[in-house]
């Protein structure tokens, strides 16, 4: 995907657990002033750390007026996030929207 001026892309790892939590946010917080798309189309598998990771840098950039999406979402990540009760879908672009 081509970002667009002042863009950046984020494509998630496989594994998203403990060990990824702190790369993650180090990750994130790089891109801060920027509109951010995220990838999590090769999530496997998302431990509620790295959970909690993304859902603060949302907050974090909808604070700063800028954008943070997602652009694709294995059936994993998505499935994980409903299990557990976090609702994605106004982050999600609108072509993957249901």
């Amino acid at each position: 995907m081509r970002s667009r001026k002042g863009e950046k892309t984020i494509s998630l790892a496989a594994v998203l657990d403990l060990n990824e939590a702190s790369t993650l946010r180090g990750k994130l917080m790089g891109m801060r002033g920027s509109n951010v798309v995220i990838d999590a189309s090769s999530v496997e598998r998302i431990g509620a750390l790295c959970m909690q990771v993304i859902m603060a840098a949302a907050k974090t950039w909808d604070e700063d007026k800028l954008s943070f999406t997602f652009s694709k979402v294995s059936d994993a990540f998505q499935k994980t996030m409903q299990m557990i009760g976090v609702d994605i879908s106004h982050l999600l672009a609108k072509e993957i929207r249901q």
